[in-house]
């Protein structure tokens, strides 16, 4: 089996595998998905996701349906780097394979440039035609006209709270603060029509390529506000030459007044799915999250 051969016939790579007739080699996918790295018979290598088999956590129905479909969206814009899809089934999602590099300074700009042009060539709505994803959680997509802040109250706040409050990762008083974030979401200001966003763009979803590039991976790819991928890139220390790439943003697409007061508030939605997801081990960063969100609300609410 060759590239060409694959993409014509995409069907038949469960089979090649089961049969052992490509090299495969594991590689790290991540929390939800077992990875590995694919070579071909003309050496050419393509990244392949599967999920593990098991009885307590069988395959939600759409998730890899869902990541080709984001990843194709970005791709699209032709700005940020982001990886073919060469093969997208309910059970394996294989994509042109990615060689990895060191991080550089030029590369941080050049992505900073590319990732304005991406959120610039927009969504015409908040959400998504497809269901989505955030790791192994569901994301709801629901095409919305917004406003910008309720609809990322009523689908990418309240639902993890949620989670997160039934599973015991948050005590009362992370919740009551999240609480009031949600019920002053209209104070932050900001609302900005909907920029085309990767929607999961921590630093662990960068990979510094070997052409010295920055490509886009796991995407939670929706229409939203592109102070979220910004917030969540600044998450968990932040990627190498981090001012870089903001610096590099903001000369190409200035953000709007406040922005830097609304960062808790974008990030709460991904430390909500980590609660979610790993349980109390997120529960302080909850906390500080919506309370710095709280003061920021109150230093713009005293600036007008």
């Amino acid at each position: 089996m060759d590239l060409a051969y694959l993409r014509a016939h995409p069907e038949h790579l469960p089979t090649f595998l089961t049969h052992q007739r490509i090299r495969e080699t594991p590689v790290s996918g991540g929390d939800s998905c077992a990875a590995s790295r694919l070579t071909l018979d003309d050496g050419h290598s393509v990244f392949a996701k599967t999920w593990p088999e098991r009885a307590d956590r069988p395959l939600p129905e759409g998730f890899f349906a869902a990541e080709a479909a984001g990843l194709r969206w970005l791709r699209e814009t032709g700005t940020v780097a982001v990886p073919e899809v060469v093969v997208a089934l309910p059970e394996l999602l294989a994509l042109d394979w990615v060689e990895p590099g060191e991080p550089s300074p030029e590369a941080a700009e050049r992505f900073g440039r590319e990732l304005a042009g991406m959120h610039r060539a927009g969504a015409s709505v908040l959400g998504a035609p497809w269901p989505g994803f955030i790791g192994a959680l569901p994301q709801d997509n629901t095409v919305d006209e917004g406003p910008w802040s309720t609809w990322f109250a009523d689908r990418r706040l309240r639902p993890y709270l949620r989670r997160s409050v039934e599973n015991g990762a948050l005590t009362g008083a992370e919740t009551a603060l999240v609480e009031e974030v949600v019920a002053r979401i209209g104070e932050f200001g900001g609302d900005e029509p909907p920029a085309r966003l990767h929607g999961d763009l921590w630093p662990g979803n960068l990979l510094w390529g070997a052409d010295d590039r920055i490509w886009l991976v796991d995407p939670a790819a929706h229409g939203g506000h592109r102070e979220t991928d910004l917030a969540q890139l600044a998450l968990f220390g932040g990627p190498p030459h981090h001012a870089r790439i903001l610096d590099a943003y903001r000369e190409a697409w200035p953000l709007a007044d406040g922005w830097r007061d609304r960062v808790p508030l974008h990030q709460l939605q991904l430390l909500l799915v980590h609660t979610a997801l790993f349980g109390g081990a997120y529960r302080d960063a909850v906390g500080r999250a919506a309370r710095a969100a709280l003061r920021g609300t109150d230093r713009a609410t005293v600036d007008r």
